[in-house]
């Protein structure tokens, strides 16, 4: 079946960077595009960014615009986010998904996702 698992969250001080990995199984990655989002304890889940499978289009949610970039490594079977100069306004539980489409879309964050995986905590705290 379809299995997503991210790993790669801590703690980190405000201005560093970490590297978030997903990896998928039961599923070929590289056909569809993997979406990042985050949920901060009392708020809602927001998108952070999403990645197409046939031209890896990137489409950024406002927190993510010039700090954070996303890749992938078919071959690893595994999208990676960087996090970069993060603040502790960036701290949440950080998930991956799939809907199972090459493209994310232009609404992509408001799309229903099929797939997700368990989370992964980041702090960002001094």
């Amino acid at each position: 079946q379809v299995q997503l698992v991210e790993s790669g969250g801590g703690l980190v001080q405000p201005g560093g960077s970490l590297t978030l990995s997903c990896v998928g199984s039961g599923f070929t990655l590289d056909y569809y595009a993997i979406g990042w989002f985050r949920q901060a304890p009392g708020k809602e889940r927001e998108g952070v960014l999403c990645m197409s499978s046939n031209d890896y289009t990137s489409y950024y949610g406002e927190s993510a615009k010039g700090r954070f970039t996303m890749s992938r490594d078919n071959a690893k079977k595994t999208a990676y986010l960087h996090l970069n100069s993060l603040k502790p306004e960036d701290t949440a539980v950080y998930y991956c998904a799939t809907h199972l489409r090459p493209r994310c879309g232009t609404g992509w964050s408001s799309y229903v996702y099929d797939y997700w995986g368990q989370g992964t905590q980041v702090t960002v705290s001094s």
